[in-house]
């Protein structure tokens, strides 16, 4: 298994469409020449944007937290170009880029150094073998101050792994629980 570089990257891409849209260069200003945090292929790996999609967490409900019986109001939905999270709490977002992962891939999502510094963690599972659909990202707001995330800037980068040989079975395979999710998607069980 080797990490994959940069040419690698934009090949899939172009060729499988593994990342849609997909940005062949880094990205570290906006149209209008504001700084933002960059996005788009790197030297290995591919910084993904977030969308302006997300569901902040609340406790206005004191529900208990359970991932086999999640209470969908223990969110609140907002559909900005900024959210703010409240201190130590979290929000789910999707990524802009939708990925379709080749059954001889994995790949590993690591948070932005830029958000780890102000304290907030962005946590991604693998994307396995065959999943596609848009990846729901956690922004968790590890400080006592509110954060701020922001849509259409990179958040997280993307490391893919390609296997000397093909898995035996595939994400697509077992029929996974989210592949071909279009949205911020909360736990299913």
């Amino acid at each position: 298994m080797s990490i994959k570089s940069d040419k690698w990257i934009r090949r899939m891409a172009e060729q499988t469409g593994m990342i849609e849209p997909f940005e062949p260069r880094q990205i570290r200003e906006s149209a209008e020449g504001r700084k933002i945090v960059s996005y788009g292929t790197s030297s290995y790996g591919y910084d993904i944007r977030c969308a302006p999609e997300f569901k902040v967490f609340t406790n206005i409900y004191s529900t208990v937290v359970d991932p086999k019986n999640f209470d969908e109001r223990s969110f609140v939905d907002i559909h900005a170009d900024v959210c703010t999270i409240p201190p130590n709490s979290f929000a789910l977002a999707r990524t802009l880029e939708y990925f379709r992962i080749p059954r001889n891939v994995l790949t590993i999502c690591l948070g932005k150094s830029t958000y780890a510094r102000c304290g907030i963690i962005v946590n991604v599972t693998p994307f396995e073998p065959e999943w596609e659909g848009y990846v729901t990202l956690e922004f968790s707001n590890t400080t006592p101050l509110p954060a701020r995330i922001y849509a259409g800037e990179g958040c997280a980068q993307v490391l893919f792994f390609e296997s000397d040989e093909v898995c035996e079975t595939s994400y697509k395979d077992r029929g996974g629980k989210y592949q071909g999710q279009q949205g911020v998607t909360l736990p299913v069980t």
